[in-house]
């Protein structure tokens, strides 16, 4: 079934609520490079056809789906956490930046905001709607979801490192990317406060590790 308003006409039923803004972000499991958080706005009107979960479409689909998505939005924003900011704060805050500073790129302010999962990361002042599946669900928050996706993965695609493979596995740890890192090292692209450095006794040393004792947002690093 594809995604619908109906979540969008829940929200804009408030007499409080004019604009209703669809958030997703892409990057959240990846080992290397930034998360990215899309948020759209739609006019309502009918979206471009096969708009669903950018999970659920080819790469080949989803980059012409993204243009005609560019075209068709009311309003589209992005934001991005770099691996530094996520090695430094954590992912949650990481987050919690990117997408503040792409519903900030909207050109207008949303009432209310369609936030795909089951846990705000954004906060106030924001009124946030958590959705479960909001990406099969919400046309906007679907929307947003293709066009986070493609933006990251072309910038992972520009970056280099060959070896890695990042073209292709847009930083997510294929098995062509297991073997180099094993093999090389973490680039200067790598997220270096990740889990995946344990397994590898060569670079394990370079491992950074935020004060468990630290606030949210206010880590500190020490090797």
């Amino acid at each position: 079934m594809p995604p619908t308003y109906d979540i969008e006409h829940l929200l804009l039923a408030q007499p409080s609520t004019r604009t209703v803004a669809g958030v997703d972000e892409v990057g959240r499991g990846a080992w290397a490079g930034p998360v990215t958080v899309c948020a759209v706005v739609t006019d309502l009107s009918e979206p471009p056809a096969g708009l669903t979960d950018s999970k659920q479409l080819t790469a080949a689909r989803r980059e012409p789906l993204a243009a005609e998505l560019g075209s068709w939005a009311a309003g589209i924003g992005f934001g991005e956490a770099t691996h530094a900011e996520i090695d430094a704060h954590g992912m949650t805050e990481a987050l919690r930046r990117a997408a503040r500073r792409a519903l900030e790129a909207l050109p207008v302010r949303p009432d209310a905001v369609i936030l795909d999962g089951k846990h705000d990361y954004i906060g106030a002042p924001w009124p946030v709607r958590l959705e479960i599946k909001g990406d099969a669900a919400s046309v906007s928050v679907a929307a947003a979801s293709v066009l986070a996706k493609v933006r990251r993965d072309a910038y992972m695609a520009t970056i280099g490192c060959d070896e890695y493979g990042f073209a292709d596995n847009a930083g997510y740890p294929s098995p062509m990317h297991q073997e180099a890192l094993a093999r090389l090292g973490p680039t200067a692209h790598h997220r270096l406060s990740w889990s995946y450095l344990d397994d590898l006794p060569q670079w394990r040393h370079l491992k950074l590790h935020r004060d468990p004792l630290a606030i949210e947002g206010q880590a500190s690093l020490f090797g």
